[in-house]
This record gives C-alpha cells, structure tokens and sequence, in this order.
C-alpha cells in the first residue's frame, strides 16, 4: 500500500480513536487511545513509504 492509502486510513484510525474517547466506558476510552495511536503510526508508516518511494 502506498503513502496516500496509509495516511488516509491512519487519519480515520485516529478520528475514530478521538470519538471512542468520549466514551462514558473506561474500557471503549481505552480503545479509543490504542485506535488513535494506531492512526498515528500508520501515517508514520506512509511518511516512510513516501520518502523510500512506496516500495516498502
């Protein structure tokens, strides 16, 4: 997958996160966190990709 893939499922990844954070649910807030930190390293994955040109 490519650096324009990676970075738009990373920011849905982190949107979804932020909303999950919301949550009244300790456990759902939870999730929320590690979902957002996922979206974060996917678009650090799809900044690397970029600069190595897509080839990873």
């Amino acid at each position: 997958m490519g650096k324009l893939t990676e970075t738009i499922k990373g920011t849905a990844n982190e949107l979804a996160g932020r909303v999950k954070q919301q949550s009244d649910n300790p456990e759902t807030r939870a999730e929320g966190l590690k979902q957002e930190l996922k979206g974060k390293a996917q678009k650090v994955k799809g900044d690397v990709q970029g600069a190595m040109g897509d080839k990873i």
